[in-house]
């Protein structure tokens, strides 16, 4: 089956996984966890925050394209609608924050089966296109509905304390929460792609006619994979929308849906660290580049040129291969 995957009578396990490849991941883990635990030392931890929440829904949407080989053109919608659902559950319902994230999180979920159902009917270009398509339902439906605020998006959301007791309104607290959050969707789908059930996804990314011969309900698998990765998308916008104190129509916009497209590109498609990195330097180019106005799309565009051209497998990507290590 490729390389990521090997066959076994009963079924589809993995081939090419090692105990010092586990050992490898781990370790760029604990890197990864010490950086940002010591970041907020040097850097402005709204700033980070900002990227841990993208770099959450990167790793969502790369679970889905990276992992599945699904392409997805909408996951704007679920990480956007989460956010207004999180803000009004928090602001006009007066839920904790922790409930106000999960409802975001339930309310993506099922826009993500109801999108998920229709999507997975189609493949290729065809399957992009259904999920841009209704993405952009979602869009113009936030851009109506009376509870979103219309252009003006829902405004000081309240962040609360968690579960009664942590005050979000300090910094420091809010960013360890984030980091925690982020830290949990990460594992969750670290543990989900080295899992039976992510052996069968890298088996339909290789070869889906071969995976059905062998017994697996192939749509069933992806229709999963889809809902998931749109929780975790939501899980990030939910938690971002408290961050920023805002939910606002940028979020559910297609262009939203290209920037995480372009995060995951940047990182490398199929590793479990590259997400990460993808939206790190994006995030950080919209923030030191900001005086550039409009000139920041030209030059993220010539980044993702160049990136194309140059590294193909992605910053992460290319550097397992010259480590030859699994990142």
């Amino acid at each position: 089956m490729a390389t990521a995957t090997g066959e076994t009578s009963g079924g589809v396990t993995a081939g090419a996984e090692t105990p010092r490849s586990e050992t490898h991941r781990w370790i760029a883990f604990a890197v990864m966890v010490l950086a940002f635990a010591v970041a907020p030392l040097a850097v402005y931890p709204v700033f980070l925050m900002n990227v841990l929440c993208f770099a959450l829904f990167a790793c969502a949407f790369n679970l889905l394209i990276g992992y599945v080989g699904l392409l997805s053109f909408g996951h704007a919608a679920f990480f956007g609608s989460a956010g207004y659902v999180t803000g009004h559950a928090a602001k006009v319902w007066g839920l904790p924050p922790e409930l106000a994230i999960l409802a975001g999180v339930a309310a993506a979920s099922v826009l993500g089966f109801a999108v998920g159902a229709l999507a997975i009917r189609r493949q290729g270009i065809y399957f992009a296109m259904i999920t841009l398509a209704l993405a952009q339902m979602v869009y113009f439906f936030c851009l109506q509905a009376p509870f979103t605020g219309g252009e003006d998006g829902i405004q000081a959301i309240p962040r609360g304390h968690l579960f009664g007791l942590l005050d979000l309104s300090q910094m420091m607290n809010l960013y360890w929460v984030v980091l925690a959050i982020f830290l949990l969707g990460f594992l969750l789908i670290y543990r989900t792609i080295h899992s039976p059930f992510g052996q069968v996804l890298k088996a339909i990314r290789e070869n889906e006619p071969r995976a059905v011969s062998l017994g697996y309900d192939t749509d069933r698998y992806k229709l999963v994979a889809f809902v998931l990765s749109a929780a975790l998308s939501g899980l990030a916008g939910g938690t971002k929308a408290l961050v920023f104190q805002l939910a606002a129509l940028t979020d559910v916009h297609w262009s939203m849906s290209g920037e995480v497209v372009l995060m995951a590109l940047l990182g490398g498609l199929g590793t479990v660290f590259g997400p990460v990195a993808g939206a790190l330097v994006i995030i950080s180019l919209q923030n030191y580049l900001a005086q550039l106005g409009a000139w920041v799309t030209v030059v993220q565009g010539a980044i993702f040129v160049v990136c194309v051209l140059t590294f193909r497998r992605g910053i992460v990507g290319e550097l397992a291969r010259v480590l030859r290590r699994p990142l």
